[in-house]
């Protein structure tokens, strides 16, 4: 099973990002546009797990106790390698405690914490494959003209262990266990 542990978005945020995002999805049909219900910020990517490390990945998170974190969504940008259209969220203190907690937390069970720096973001859409993608070029020049998206922040409550499923039409995530903050 694939696994990560991310935070979910209020629904004033989801709906914020959707209708900001309305006509790019629109104009730019030939990417793989993430549905808004599965927007998230990952604190961590486990990726394919058996069922024992799940389990002491649960009990791990379960110990966790930490302060609410802030989330502050942020402007639009895009990782150019991996072809993915994003929207930044700031760092703050509270949300890079709770990802340095959730890094030592599952260091028990196997899980190293990477070794580039948290960036963490939500994903909006792919390119589709692997080469230059014309439709992704022309999204990355779009958005420099769309006027800046107001998008609300918010502190969140819990924090969650997903398992992710790859479906013919993309991924779907199943949230797992939730996880309480402070």
């Amino acid at each position: 099973m694939r696994l990560f542990v991310g935070i979910r978005l209020t629904d004033e945020a989801r709906q914020a990002i959707a209708m900001w995002t309305h006509e790019l999805r629109e104009a730019f049909v030939r990417l793989r546009w993430s549905l808004p219900e599965q927007w998230h910020v990952t604190l961590q990517f486990l990726g394919e797990t058996d069922e024992s490390a799940c389990s002491c990945v649960a009990e791990r998170l379960r110990q966790i106790r930490a302060e609410a974190a802030d989330i502050q969504l942020a402007e639009p940008g895009f990782f150019e390698r991996a072809g993915v259209f994003h929207i930044s969220v700031r760092l703050t203190d509270s949300l890079a405690a709770l990802h340095e907690e959730v890094e030592q937390a599952l260091l028990p069970c196997g899980f190293d914490p990477e070794a580039r720096a948290f960036a963490p973001h939500i994903t909006l859409a792919r390119r589709k494959g692997r080469g230059p993608s014309p439709d992704f070029a022309r999204l990355q020049k779009a958005v420099r003209w769309v006027p800046a998206a107001r998008l609300p922040s918010f502190q969140a409550n819990e924090f969650l262990l997903y398992q992710s499923f790859t479906d013919p039409a993309g991924s779907r995530y199943e949230v797992r266990e939730r996880f309480p903050l402070m």
